[in-house]
């Protein structure tokens, strides 16, 4: 997906966010704020880590008042201290309160990702492992939620399901085999996609390498049965391992030799990283 289309997406699932949290008017903001008033808050880490999504923070309140100003003391990717200044935000004060929670859900839920998956890949220094995250992330949110992924120093794999062939249990279970299923994504698929199939045994690893599939799967394997499927495919396919893969298990996954590991943890575990906005007052 190039920068274009993302900007554009982006501005899409802020607005439905946005209209989700304010269908009619913000009661609470119009009963203490009845007119314009120009004010100023302070953006403010609660926490360490890894920011991410400030530009989507800032759209918020943009999408909702063109006028709105937003300095930077930070950027994507930094680590940031607890009570550290971020960023203040200057614009009518009833855009500030009203785009304020739409605004930090976006930038904890983003920051917290980077931040997990920042402390992930320094498990794995060292290694020629690549960290990819999956397609578990929260609905209409994957555009930022892989984003954060990569700030955080991990690498997305397919973006969704027209992305490349990823042939799983199911798919498998649909055509009738391991050799069936990557037969038929050969002649249905465009020659320079690769396809890559989800394997749970040693067995399928054989057979998937018969069938020439280009990347294999492992998984839900032990570490032992993981270095004995890499030493049968004898770099005959690339190799990804994956399955329940977290902050607390994947140095396990170091020494095994697969190419790439694959962690839904990175978007489905995450914790938010909190942040605040406080000191708001009219100039």
């Amino acid at each position: 997906m190039n920068e274009i289309t993302m900007k554009m997406q982006a501005d899409e699932l802020i607005m439905m966010a946005l209209r989700e949290d304010i269908t009619s008017e913000d009661v609470s903001t119009n009963a203490v704020m009845p007119k314009a008033q120009k004010g100023t808050v302070d953006l403010i880490a609660k926490e360490d880590g890894v920011i991410a999504g400030l530009q989507v923070y800032a759209r918020v309140f943009t999408l909702l008042d063109d006028k709105t100003e937003i300095e930077f003391f930070c950027q994507d990717g930094e680590e940031v201290k607890n009570g550290q200044l971020l960023a203040r935000v200057t614009g009518d004060i009833r855009v500030l309160l009203s785009g304020e929670r739409v605004a930090l859900n976006y930038l904890q839920r983003m920051s917290g990702i980077a931040t997990y998956t920042r402390e992930v890949t320094k498990l794995l220094e060292g290694s020629s492992l690549t960290l990819l995250d999956t397609r578990k992330t929260t609905p209409n949110c994957r555009v930022f939620e892989k984003y954060a992924v990569r700030v955080g120093g991990g690498n997305n794999h397919r973006y969704n399901l027209s992305d490349g062939v990823l042939l799983k249990d199911n798919h498998i279970g649909a055509a009738g085999s391991v050799a069936k299923a990557v037969a038929m994504a050969k002649a249905y698929a465009p020659f320079v996609r690769k396809i890559e199939i989800e394997v749970e045994s040693l067995e399928q690893v054989k057979e998937a390498v018969e069938a020439g599939a280009d990347i294999i799967m492992l998984d839900n394997m032990t570490s032992e049965q993981m270095k004995e499927a890499v030493e049968f495919i004898d770099g005959r396919a690339e190799t990804e391992c994956s399955g329940n893969v977290t902050k607390e298990n994947i140095a396990r996954i170091r020494e095994v030799g697969v190419d790439y590991v694959s962690s839904g943890a990175l978007t489905h575990s995450a914790p938010i990283l909190d942040i605040s906005m406080k000191n708001l007052h009219a100039i």
